[in-house]
């Protein structure tokens, strides 16, 4: 996540407007939607750790990453990055100050059965990495 966040600052945190509107396909989000999308997860994904937490047999909800995605049309590129990179901060603070037995925390999803909040964390980092090629092809073009 540290990394991440910093390659992510790196490659667009000078992008004009234009920038932001490119995408890496025909056809698929542009760099502010993938960039929206990230914070959106970042969110969501820290929440429901916070959430496993606080709440003895949490159960996750389910989100439709398309539908929130056109929640933010307003949402600049560079909001959008800015508030990917906070929440990052906040959510990499929080899970660096867990103890082993707090990552251990278990929850439950109604797609993914049993999880903890180590799983949540991981799938933060590999989020974080898959989105991030996406965004090295944008900066490429």
């Amino acid at each position: 996540m540290r990394e991440s966040a910093a390659r992510y600052r790196a490659i667009a945190g000078n992008w004009t407007a234009a920038q932001f509107e490119r995408s890496y396909a025909p056809g698929k989000w542009t760099a502010r939607q993938v960039l929206i999308h990230l914070a959106q997860a970042e969110l969501a994904l820290g929440t429901r750790a916070r959430m496993a937490l606080a709440t003895p047999n949490y159960i996750a909800q389910n989100f439709d990453q398309e539908a929130w995605v056109g929640f933010e049309r307003g949402l600049s590129g560079r909001d959008a990055l800015d508030v990917f990179l906070a929440l990052v901060a906040m959510n990499r603070s929080m899970f660096e100050s867990l103890s082993p037995a707090e990552r251990a925390t278990p929850l439950a999803h109604p797609e993914y059965g049993a999880l903890t909040v180590d799983w949540i964390l991981h799938q933060i980092a590999g989020h974080e990495i898959h989105h991030l090629s996406q965004i090295e092809a944008i900066d490429r073009l």
